[in-house]
């Protein structure tokens, strides 16, 4: 998508439009997904604006979204909520979406973008190798999974292991990412990679769902003198709860296990886990590595991604993905 008429201008001009008048100053963080950037104020604030990736998620998934980081700030569970926002001067274009309004549609010239505000949160990436704040984590997550039980998402994505997979690997070949030399190998691993994620999850049924963080992987979990907190809930998502919890343990088999143990001393003082769920830890690994390549193919379009990326759709690229693939059937197979 290309963001090259979402000047600095217009990101101010887009802020004014709200009520927050920027002094000036601006930066642009990083982000691929969206454009994420953060504005002094007038008033001595400091906010960061995230303009959304048109066509990525309906205004009814982003409200959804805010109305979950809300209630889960309303719980006392460190997040850093969507500012609410308003129309000061019945402005030409602006739409406020949300109850409270937290999303705003501005319409300039012909183009439109749609963004949020929260307060800047700045913080560091949690010591996983630290059982304490391991454990800490754990019970954060597990008072997040306590308010995320309360109701289901109607709008966000539903986690479909079988679907999901399946679009995937789909967008892949239809797109003709995959260099011919390097079809038939990663096609063979790909499609009996994703028959044992659907097998397994099948096996695991009937399984409870509920509002996720989605994405809970260190580098989303930032840690502050009072502990961790979550800034951005973009990937917010119904599924299993071990879908917030794999992605914080790694290494062999026997490190992951007391990883997890660990975390999950923190998670039941709030939550409870169903054991079956530890059986899903490599499919989730498997489907999130065939999904991570579809992303990389649905965003070439995005100049900044083959800078970013440049490995990506190489022969060597494609071959170390059919390993890794192979890899994870017998870890799943174990």
């Amino acid at each position: 998508m290309n963001y090259s008429n979402l000047t600095p201008r217009r990101v101010l001009d887009s802020l004014d439009a709200v009520g927050l008048r920027g002094d000036g100053r601006i930066l642009q963080l990083n982000s691929y997904e969206n454009r994420v950037f953060q504005v002094f104020l007038e008033d001595g604030r400091a906010v960061v604006a995230k303009f959304y990736r048109p066509g990525r998620w309906s205004d009814a998934q982003i409200v959804e979204e805010h109305a979950f980081a809300l209630e889960l700030a309303a719980a006392e569970v460190s997040v850093v909520p969507p500012l609410v926002l308003q129309d000061v001067a019945a402005t030409p274009g602006l739409v406020l979406h949300g109850d409270p309004p937290t999303l705003a549609c501005h319409s300039v010239d012909g183009a439109t973008h749609r963004f949020a505000v929260a307060e800047r949160c700045a913080g560091r990436e949690p010591e996983l190798e630290d059982p304490a704040t391991l454990e800490r984590i754990g019970r954060f997550i597990g008072r997040l999974h306590a308010v995320g039980r309360w109701r289901p998402f109607l709008h966000r994505h539903h986690l479909n292991p079988r679907a999901d997979g399946q679009r995937a690997m789909s967008l892949l070949l239809q797109g003709n990412f995959v260099p011919p030399t390097e079809l038939p190998a990663w096609k063979d691993a790909c499609e009996r990679a994703l028959g044992a994620v659907a097998a397994a999850f099948d096996a695991a049924q009937p399984l409870a769902t509920l509002r996720l963080h989605g994405d809970c992987h260190r580098g989303n979990v930032l840690w502050r003198d009072t502990g961790p907190n979550v800034v951005d809930l973009d990937d917010a998502m119904q599924g299993p709860a071990v879908q917030d919890l794999w992605m914080l343990v790694s290494g062999d088999a026997a490190t992951m296990a007391q990883q997890l143990k660990t975390l999950l001393a923190g998670y039941e003082q709030f939550s409870d886990f169903d054991d079956r769920e530890r059986r899903l830890i490599e499919p989730l690994r498997t489907l999130r590595m065939v999904r991570h390549s579809a992303w990389l193919a649905e965003r070439w379009g995005d100049p900044t991604f083959p800078i970013h990326f440049p490995f990506f759709g190489t022969a060597a690229y494609w071959n170390q993905q059919t390993t890794q693939l192979r890899e994870q059937i017998e870890a799943m197979a174990d």
